[in-house]
């Protein structure tokens, strides 16, 4: 039988390769330091899980949820955008609560997306920013990731030149897996621009609260006239270390929202409401939970830009995200990022995300999460050590792979 025609349209998953190795390694008795996934290892607040103990098991709760999330969350998530960012948000109409941002994405893809429609994605990007919109039928074009002048050149060469005139940008900043802030004023001309050319703009803000100097990453819903054009992501899983738990939000344009929320009371029930009540006690709660957050990843950050130096690897410091983009050593160029990652699994027992999982613009880098404390991460700087020592040795035995061969 023929493959499934969505299926057909999505590429192999890069990242399984390296799961697959990584796997085999542990079985085989290696102690893997695992960089790769953005996988938060810290407690969600012990006030939060409070909450949800507190109301799990009563037979109202118990029920099925409300799809586009429960009023007292909504209303929360209004409130958190009033503090932090200024921007007021009607929680009945510009607000709808997620499965996670990633699912949110996917969900507002399949909302809005005709069969052929064009969508301007960042490569490198997180996957979902593209594939949400393949798997919708749509057909993705490539931006720059970075927030420069040279963004706007090729937004304004991709208007002119795409059949049919594209229907979004997706940007996301502070950038997966890049790293890259926005400032408010690129936000702005951001907002200009779609109005003038009469797109939306979807906002990725997952990483909002994980900064780590200078002023936290604005919103594009502070830009005057974004909501007119604009719907923007947010998450729980990295703010509150509540990645399994699954909660998200969209917020903004009442048209995209309302479109949307039709969806998902297609798809789901919304999720369980005792983990929506503690999401919205999160929201609503003290903040120091998140300031040890920030300063949990700061200090692993700081250990890998130091431990990794001294390996003779230089790791470029992040100023927000959990991520560090990093280019792949000058002599292991040749082999891509993935090859490369797998010889790091093998030869200094450390995982990391290969670049070209994000976009081949990214097959010059690899993706290192803050998701180990300092001294794994310190023994991952050992470990590479090891590999760099011997690495002459190794590529003579490796045979060279060229990209795109």
């Amino acid at each position: 039988m023929n493959e499934f025609h969505r299926i057909r349209r999505l590429p192999p998953y890069v990242f399984e390769q390296v799961n697959r190795l990584k796997a085999k390694a542990r079985a085989a008795g290696a102690d893997i330091v695992d960089l790769g996934m953005g996988n938060p290892d810290l407690a969600a607040p012990k006030h939060v899980i409070d909450k949800l103990v507190e109301t799990a098991g009563k037979p109202r709760t118990d029920r099925y949820s409300a799809s586009k999330g429960i009023p007292g969350l909504r209303r929360a998530q209004a409130n958190y955008y009033a503090r932090r960012f200024g921007v007021k948000l009607n929680p009945d109409t510009q607000v709808v609560a997620t499965l996670g941002s990633k699912e949110g994405f996917a969900n507002m893809a399949q909302a809005i997306t005709a069969p052929g429609d064009v969508v301007l994605v960042p490569n490198p990007s997180y996957p979902i920013h593209a594939f949400g919109f393949l798997m919708a039928g749509g057909v993705i074009r490539s931006t720059p990731a970075e927030p420069t002048p040279q963004f706007f050149v090729a937004l304004e060469r991709a208007i002119v030149h795409s059949i049919p005139k594209p229907i979004a940008v997706v940007v996301c900043y502070p950038s997966n897996p890049t790293a890259a802030v926005a400032s408010l004023d690129f936000y702005k001309d951001l907002v200009q621009f779609a109005k003038k050319h009469e797109i939306f703009v979807l906002s990725d803000l997952a990483y909002s609260e994980v900064y780590f100097e200078g002023e936290p990453p604005p919103s594009v819903l502070q830009a005057p006239g974004a909501f007119d054009v604009t719907v923007e992501f947010t998450s729980m899983s990295k703010t509150f270390s509540m990645a399994g738990w699954r909660i998200g939000f969209a917020v903004g344009n009442e048209r995209l929202l309302a479109a949307l929320a039709r969806v998902k009371s297609y798809l789901d029930y919304g999720a369980y409401t005792p983990i929506q009540v503690a999401a919205a006690a999160a929201l609503n709660g003290p903040t120091e939970c998140i300031d040890e957050m920030r300063a949990t990843y700061k200090r692993r950050r700081d250990a890998m830009v130091e431990s990794f130096a001294q390996a003779g690897w230089e790791i470029p410091a992040p100023t927000a995200s959990m991520f560090a983009w990093v280019p792949v050593p000058e002599k292991f160029r040749p082999l891509g990022s993935l090859e490369f990652s797998k010889l790091l699994i093998e030869k200094a027992d450390v995982a990391v995300a290969p670049g070209v999982g994000f976009g081949e613009h990214g097959d010059d880098f690899v993706r290192l999460a803050l998701v180990e404390n300092e001294q794994r991460i310190r023994q991952a700087a050992r470990g590479v050590r090891r590999f760099f020592d011997s690495a002459d040795q190794i590529l003579h035995n490796v045979v060279p792979l060229k990209k795109g061969a």
